[in-house]
């Protein structure tokens, strides 16, 4: 269910990220993503977060601390690890954490910033996003809806950096059932 922007969104991605380096390591760059880091944005309320590895063995190292502080590995994506944080059966956060190759260029870095900037693509993509949930019968069907809109998009974002064009989709299909499939932006 998308809410209005809500201004404590900043103040619990700081509380996320302090807990993920209690947890994990505190020499993570963490950083907020999704639409509850884009100021006056409509979204679900829940907390993205990209973490940047410090080198491949990074996550292995500090996956059992993040278990214990109520993390689990979720989502269909398949270019990065993505770990959920609920409580009560509500998800309240979500972090990708990308090894440092692919932190400059991460889909939901390049989205985020975009949006930010680009009040006209981030109206379009909030219409997309309330056109979705409007329509949607589950999650997989909301994000799915969201797709076209993302990549052209991510397509302009891309181009204004000189990056060619690539596919945003990067999860798992459809056939593998798992539900937990998550688009660059919440």
């Amino acid at each position: 269910m998308l809410v209005e922007y809500d201004s404590d969104w900043p103040r619990l991605f700081d509380d996320a990220a302090e807990a993920l380096r209690s947890a994990g390591n505190p020499a993570w760059t963490i950083e907020h993503i999704g639409s509850t880091a884009v100021p006056g944005m409509m979204a679900k309320p829940v907390i993205d977060i990209a973490v940047r590895l410090v080198d491949q063995g990074d996550l292995d190292h500090h996956r059992q601390g993040l278990e214990r502080g109520g993390w689990r590995v979720g989502s269909g994506v398949r270019t990065h690890v993505v770990m959920l944080f609920e409580q009560g059966g509500a998800r309240l956060r979500i972090a990708h954490f990308f090894a440092p190759e692919q932190w400059p260029n991460a889909h939901q870095r390049v989205l985020r910033d975009w949006l930010r900037t680009h009040p006209d693509d981030a109206a379009r993509y909030q219409h997309a996003k309330q056109e979705a949930a409007r329509r949607a019968t589950g999650r997989r069907n909301y994000n799915d809806a969201k797709t076209a809109v993302i990549q052209e998009i991510m397509d302009r974002a891309r181009a204004a950096r000189g990056l060619p064009a690539v596919n945003v989709h990067d999860k798992q299909s459809h056939a593998s059932g798992n539900e937990e499939a998550r688009h660059p932006e919440g």
